[in-house]
């Protein structure tokens, strides 16, 4: 009787608690079937996300193009190959959608790769032991182009799947790479997720980088607990929006030529430094424009300066500076060419130091002004402004020219120089280039006014932008006049000044004269500031420069180049380095444009003009192209080309390489050829190319003559020469170069 008393009193207390347990549970359970809530987390909208598979459709990058529509950087394709290794995902399908046999798969697979099959083997093994659904294969496979997955598509083999991605490639490697800039993939915030994205860091990529950009599309579907489609998956498709294309004033053929002497006068001199800028005077297009060192966009490691010179690291500028001087006394009037002062020292008063010439302040005795500019006189630039212009007027007319300020070009990390007019001293020495700075660009487009009747242009290296799927143009540059610091009549009388330091005897510009063209220009050899104060001594630590145009009636290219301590031997002057790159562009870069020659005795260089070489027979084209004077590398025994890096139509300089890919490919002997020229052929061969080092090439691992096919490995070493070679020189020294800040 008590054990069923104390069982009633049990029963009493845990019937209600299960009552009341049951009804909570049944009353949240009814609550969840009518609102499909938990938590207020829509049951019905979760199961939705847990079934649906959501995947970004990349924009493409809009395109960067040279101004003749040459592809300087783009989107290219690759993709990223995994192996599904789940039986249970062939389930219900008529084909086996797994990897049914590793080994046959891997000893297929392993030679489109160009690796062992045990590479491919050894993760399907792991993943088959460890029951993982897929695997991938790390780096031997994450880069596949189109080719190689189609060609592994081909095979028909089960489980072997792709995921397309795409890289920023740049097909001419180290061309103007300083402008051109690189884009990577980078982890970027989109609604509210962390997801890969191309950006630009650098350059036109990075300052034009939303409009090249574009915008992702993505696509959505509902799918089993395998990844298979629902029979009505509900599919959703948002197009991507494609970025827009950049069309640039770089012009590629004067761009490689640009790029190919600096090269070489690396090679020659081993520079800390070198600037070269092309415009064209008439509109403030930019040409061509490099520096060294540079750096191959497609791999930017190791890179020793990442600012483009031209725009970004002002300098003293020297005697280039004279340009502007004189120009500023011929406009306001108080110059008289054929006046004559005393050259060698000049000393304002006794608080202020003594301005000496060039050689030493020995000077040349009494000449001309017009002599003075020609030996480029630092006594006669100093008398100019303090004597005859004044202080403050030539102030007025610096800032006239905007050498007080940023051009505006349209490229990132722009840094104007300074004008130093706090003392007397500082105003003496800027007329001669010494104390203010400026950057290549601000002396260009001063100079724009010079060649250009007086009128100054805005120098600029965007010339449209074009919608890359309609083909329509969105915007347009023009050439820009933004000032008129001086009058037609000046620029003209400048003009014959420039001419007269290449063409008098006592001219300091002898060495840049053109063999078919008339030219002008001004030198300069700038001194460098010495960290601990003061300047840096010795024959070579200054900043050697050059800044001329031809033909000098009516100027059609104008060049800025600058060389900063070459490496020179007792024979040799700054001025050789600078005079070889001027030349050899300006010479060649007229001839391409067309422009007639104006002066008499030379021979014109004769532009190739590419015929129709594919499919036609190797021995008849080389010899075709060789007797026009062409650099030809052949590229096999075979007895036709099959592809070539010039197409039909196609005009080149005589020292332009052309490649010509036969029927029967072999390896060339490489050696000594530029990084570019080795990227090119890699890309013509569809060689796997690894580049080691910078400078020319002086190891390649595929020896000569021996066949290769396509996705073989060629890894090239490449070195700056450490001892330079000597070219014969004139021993007798040009007056520049004797000594000081000329």
């Amino acid at each position: 009787m008590r054990k069923n008393k104390t069982t009633h009193v049990i029963a009493g207390i845990l019937i209600p608690l299960f009552t009341i347990a049951f009804i909570v549970l049944t009353g949240r359970f009814m609550y969840i079937q009518a609102t499909g809530v938990v938590d207020g987390v829509s049951l019905e909208e979760w199961a939705k996300q847990k079934r649906t598979s959501s995947y970004t459709l990349h924009a493409e990058r809009g395109k960067i193009y040279d101004n003749n529509g040459m592809t300087l950087a783009y989107d290219r394709p690759i993709f990223r190959m995994y192996a599904i290794l789940d039986d249970k995902y062939s389930e219900n399908s008529e084909k086996p959608r797994h990897v049914e046999d590793p080994e046959k798969t891997a000893e297929l697979i392993a030679p489109l790769l160009g690796v062992e099959a045990d590479a491919i083997l050894q993760p399907l093994l792991n993943g088959i032991e460890n029951d993982r659904f897929q695997v991938e294969f790390g780096k031997i496979a994450n880069e596949l182009s189109q080719q190689q997955r189609d060609e592994i598509l081909e095979l028909k083999l089960p489980g072997i799947n792709f995921d397309k991605d795409s890289i920023r490639y740049y097909p001419n490697g180290m061309f103007a790479s300083h402008i051109i800039g690189f884009a990577r993939e980078t982890e970027v915030q989109e609604d509210g997720e962390i997801k890969n994205q191309i950006n630009g860091i650098a350059g036109i990529e990075n300052q034009m980088n939303d409009i090249l950009g574009g915008k992702n599309g993505y696509i959505s579907y509902q799918r089993d607990k395998y990844n298979k489609r629902l029979l009505n998956p509900n599919e959703i498709i948002q197009e991507p929006e494609n970025g827009n294309d950049v069309y640039l004033t770089i012009d590629q053929k004067i761009q490689t030529l640009v790029e190919d002497v600096l090269t070489e006068v690396v090679k020659e001199y081993n520079p800390k430094r070198i600037t070269a800028v092309v415009m064209d005077p008439k509109t403030g297009e930019v040409l061509a424009m490099s520096s060294r060192p540079s750096y191959n966009p497609n791999n930017p490691a190791n890179v020793e300066n990442w600012y483009n010179d031209a725009v970004s690291t002002p300098f003293e500028p020297g005697s280039t500076m004279k340009i502007f001087t004189w120009a500023a006394a011929i406009e306001e009037g108080v110059y008289n060419g054929s006046e004559g002062y005393q050259s060698g020292s000049y000393r304002v008063n006794e608080k202020i130091a003594a301005i000496h010439d060039h050689n030493n302040g020995k000077g040349w005795g009494t000449i001309s002004f017009d002599e003075g500019f020609e030996r480029s006189s630092n006594v006669a630039a100093a008398k100019l402004v303090w004597e005859k212009l004044g202080t403050e007027k030539y102030l007025e007319y610096l800032q006239a020219f905007d050498l007080d300020k940023n051009t505006g070009i349209d490229l990132p990390g722009e840094v104007a120089g300074h004008i130093l007019y706090n003392w007397p001293l500082e105003k003496i020495t800027t007329s001669f280039g010494q104390g203010s700075t400026l950057t290549p660009i601000q002396q260009m487009k001063a100079a724009t006014a010079i060649a250009n009747n007086g009128k100054m242009l805005q120098p600029y290296v965007i010339q449209k932008i074009v919608d890359s799927t309609t083909g329509d143009i969105i915007e347009e540059k023009a050439p820009n006049v933004v000032g008129e610091p001086i009058s037609e009549e000046t620029a003209k009388q400048v003009l014959t000044l420039l001419e007269s330091t290449v063409t008098a005897e006592g001219g300091t510009s002898g060495r840049y004269e053109l063999q078919d063209y008339s030219v002008g220009g001004k030198s300069g050899t700038a001194q460098i500031p010495n960290p601990n104060g003061g300047y840096l001594t010795g024959k070579e630590n200054y900043v050697f420069s050059f800044l001329g145009m031809a033909p000098i009636d009516d100027p059609q290219l104008m060049m800025y180049v600058s060389v900063q301590q070459p490496e020179l031997d007792e024979t040799q002057t700054g001025a050789m380095p600078v005079s070889f790159i001027f030349t050899n562009v300006m010479e060649n870069g007229l001839h391409y444009l067309n422009i007639d020659p104006d002066k008499d005795g030379g021979d014109p260089i004769k532009l190739i003009e590419i015929p129709n070489i594919i499919k036609g027979n190797s021995a008849d084209i080389v010899r075709n192209l060789t007797d026009q004077g062409a650099n030809v590398t052949t590229i096999g025994n075979g007895s036709r080309i099959v592809s070539a890096n010039v197409n039909e139509g196609d005009t080149v300089l005589p020292q332009e390489r052309i490649m010509l890919v036969t029927d029967e490919p072999t390896m060339p002997n490489i050696i000594g050829w530029s990084v570019r020229d080795t990227l090119e052929i890699a890309d013509l061969l569809k060689l796997k190319v690894e580049i080691l080092g910078n400078g020319f090439a002086v190891t390649q691992n595929i020896k000569e003559g021996t066949t290769i096919k396509e996705k073989d490995y060629l890894g090239v070493e490449f070195e700056v020469p450490s001892k330079i070679e000597e070219e014969p020189v004139d021993t007798a020294e040009t007056p520049e170069d004797d000594t000081g800040n000329e």
